[in-house]
């Protein structure tokens, strides 16, 4: 009986360990999403975890929510100056998380700034304007 349950306390143990190092670095799927950065922002009760959104279209069902870990202080930092405009965010989605470390599944590992069509439209025209002055 004694063998038995150490035995059994051991292969929980080692359960246990197993789930949490899956969690933290098994990736179930990698991708890019693009669109307007709408929000980031830092939440939570027991657990600050910054948070963020893009709009991918017009309604509401295309938007694409995901989290950031914490020690992603250059995304963080990028993000807060890249709100409102274009990004092409790159991600990986976990099959499971903890409340440390965010609510969404999917963790953004890199963003880039991509222009619109507004802005090249306007860069355009004082181009020409310019080009018109001169």
């Amino acid at each position: 009986m004694k063998k038995f349950l150490i035995i059994l306390i051991s292969a929980i143990i080692v359960g246990v360990a197993l789930y949490i190092t899956a969690v933290y670095y098994v990736t179930f799927s990698e991708g890019f999403r693009s669109g307007e950065l709408v929000k980031v922002t830092k939440k939570g009760i027991l657990f600050k975890t910054w948070e963020g959104e893009i709009s991918q279209g017009v309604s509401e069902s295309q938007h694409f929510s995901f989290s950031i870990e914490k020690d992603q202080e250059r995304i963080i930092d990028l993000m807060k100056e890249y709100q409102g405009k274009f990004v092409r965010l790159t991600y990986k989605e976990r099959f499971a998380t903890f409340p440390w470390l965010g609510d969404s599944l999917y963790f953004v590992i890199d963003i880039e700034r991509i222009q619109d069509d507004k802005e090249e439209s306007i860069e355009k025209i004082e181009k020409e304007k310019n080009a018109f002055i001169l």
